[in-house]
């Protein structure tokens, strides 16, 4: 594994020394082939805007630059020709004084078209999808530019990560504080994911909903006597599960797991190995040896799990809250009666997870002659006006305000759902790597009653984990993580499917499994987010 390592940082370093060459050459070619920033190339020079005419733009001049130059900008996304006069493209170039030039790939070819364009060495001005070790790399030979050395240029970003969220820069920048990914503002709803229920079933059957695990236990054999060939508990998540639920037993951690941070004693831990795990992993076993829970929840497919959950094979489940109006929609016509709700948490603590604030979803920008502009670029998609440009459209062009305080538009009226890809399709908004302070007045935040029921019933009752720390860590422990903890989690897991699913599993084979995770370097991972923390918490 060590020499794996030091051969793909060989690799990295190279492409690090192209890109510091080429991104040098004052930028004036974008990985098109066109030339930018030349006047000779535009029509027109950009007036002048009223300072108050688009907004607020958080103290931002606009526009930004006072001849027309053209900005490259790669992003995943499946939407058809995003510069064909699209209202977005059209509306930055007017604001701004900058034509945007999207270059999109499907998400699903995206990463690899970007290890092509970065081996090239031809950077796009702006960029997103690069893990953040590999910006850094590539920041510090000034491939990419360090955003905290244009602060003062910068009032939103400066506002939001230098003024009222200063953790920001410790947690995602390098040992030297300089920040390479620009980051997304509050993006996440406050409840996405949690257990879901046949309610429809359940008052049927006379059941109420679960408060407790016991309850829960109780509700899942009820469903079991009444529907005999059914397994009422479902799952489609794999090994997902674990960590799925594990915010329940207090052993969670949305980016991190099996590694989580215990807010009682300050300290990493591996979950896997805590005695709350075990208690965990013997409540699933019992559902199984019941028959309370798929067998196949470990491996079910997604058009399988559908099945189970839109008939009388599965009733209960755990998934984002989407489903919660999709399914029904899916099943109405044959099953008017079909409601699927959000449900209690399970599990000791009674709490779901903590969506982060703050995003990083490695959006970087190539130093060159343009590095400023882009910056600014950036800087007004993260003012309150371009959050509403990129989140909701421009008032009285696309869209105009209803009595409920969310947008409504009339070109999509016959539509039968505007939601986000609408929106991306039609407008060029909502792009992935281009809204950087999403305005919650969106549609994306529209909560149809049982999506609103499931913020209330959580937000109500407080039920939400603290938010683990985001650490930043060093070269020499980045590739201590790589060597070890892909292969820790998969031996993990591994574990978790036997002692469920082999009836001979039990207390010996728990106390060897704690035993070999520690020799294939559980303890060391640990180590290295505690020494991480330590230096984390001599910042503040």
């Amino acid at each position: 594994m060590k020499k794996k390592w030091l051969t793909v940082m060989l690799a990295l370093t190279m492409i690090i020394v192209s890109l510091a060459a080429c991104s040098g050459n004052g930028g004036e070619k974008n990985n098109e082939g066109s030339t930018t920033n030349s006047p000779s190339n535009n029509p027109s020079t950009t007036p002048a805007a009223d300072p108050q005419q688009y907004g607020d733009t958080g103290g931002l001049t606009l526009p930004i630059v006072k001849e027309p130059t053209t900005i490259t900008y790669m992003l995943p996304s499946n939407a058809a020709n995003l510069n064909d006069n699209k209202l977005v493209v059209n509306e930055i170039l007017k604001r701004t004084g900058i034509k945007v030039e999207f270059q999109t790939y499907s998400p699903q070819t995206y990463q690899d078209k970007l290890k092509v364009v970065v081996a090239s060495g031809k950077l796009p001005d702006i960029f997103t999808g690069l893990k953040s070790a590999e910006l850094k790399k590539i920041g510090q030979q000034k491939g990419v530019a360090a955003i905290t050395d244009y602060v003062d240029a910068l009032p939103n970003f400066k506002k939001l990560y230098v003024e009222e969220n200063p953790w920001v820069i410790k947690s995602y920048g390098d040992q030297n504080g300089n920040l390479y990914t620009w980051p997304i503002f509050n993006l996440n709803r406050d409840v996405n994911h949690g257990f879901l229920y046949r309610k429809d079933i359940f008052d049927k059957l006379g059941i109420q909903e679960w408060t407790n695990t016991e309850e829960f236990y109780q509700a899942l054999k009820k469903l079991k006597e009444a529907y005999p060939d059914s397994y009422p508990y479902a799952s489609k998540g794999l090994a997902n599960i674990f960590r799925d639920w594990s915010f329940g037993w207090r052993l969670g951690n949305t980016d991190n797991y099996p590694a989580y941070y215990d807010e009682k004693d300050g300290l990493w831990k591996f979950a896997s190995v805590q005695p709350a795990h075990k208690e965990m992993l013997d409540f699933m076993k019992k559902l199984y040896n019941e028959g309370l829970i798929d067998p196949e929840f470990l491996t079910d497919t997604q058009d399988s799990w559908t099945t189970k959950m839109t008939t009388d094979k599965s009733f209960v489940t755990w998934d984002w809250i989407g489903r919660l109006d999709l399914f029904y929609n899916q099943i109405k016509s044959q099953n008017p009666e079909y409601d699927l709700r959000y449900g209690n948490p399970v599990g000791p603590t009674g709490n779901v997870r903590s969506l982060p604030e703050v995003s990083d979803f490695s959006i970087a920008v190539a130093n060159n002659k343009n590095t400023e502009i882009s910056l600014k670029l950036l800087d007004y998609l993260t003012s309150p006006s371009g959050s509403e440009l990129m989140t909701i459209g421009v008032e009285g062009v696309n869209f105009e305000w209803g009595p409920d305080g969310f947008p409504i538009y009339p070109e999509l009226a016959d539509l039968p759902l505007v939601d986000i890809g609408v929106l991306e399709d039609r407008y060029s908004m909502w792009l992935e790597g281009a809204y950087l302070r999403p305005d919650r007045r969106s549609v994306y935040y529209k909560f149809s009653e049982k999506e609103q029921e499931a913020q209330d019933k959580i937000l109500n009752g407080d039920k939400r984990e603290a938010r683990d720390p985001i650490l930043n860590f060093t070269d020499e422990e980045i590739s201590i993580l790589s060597e070890l903890q892909t292969s820790l989690q998969k031996a993990a897991e591994e574990f978790n499917a036997k002692y469920i699913l082999d009836k001979n599993y039990g207390e010996k084979q728990w106390t060897d499994w704690v035993g070999n995770a520690a020799k294939n370097g559980a303890e060391q991972v640990i180590k290295v987010y505690n020494d991480a923390q330590k230096r984390f918490d001599e910042k503040k």
